[in-house]
């Protein structure tokens, strides 16, 4: 069996620009667009945000 290469899988934080190995799929605003957040800018943009959406997490090290 032969291993399959894995690509370099990077994004950027929508708020601080900075890459991370996981990112949240969310929209912040109510007819916003679907964007990606770090953990570290989350809970402010998440927290008493009445058209907060969570989308999903993605991550740099996808398996399979």
């Amino acid at each position: 069996m032969v291993a399959m290469a894995r690509k370099n899988r990077v994004k950027n934080c929508h708020q601080c620009h900075q890459t991370a190995p996981v990112l949240y799929r969310i929209k912040a605003e109510e007819m916003g667009q679907w964007i990606f957040i770090c953990p570290q800018c989350w809970p402010h943009i998440s927290d008493n945000n009445p058209h907060y959406t969570y989308g999903g997490t993605w991550k740099a090290n996808k398996k399979g």
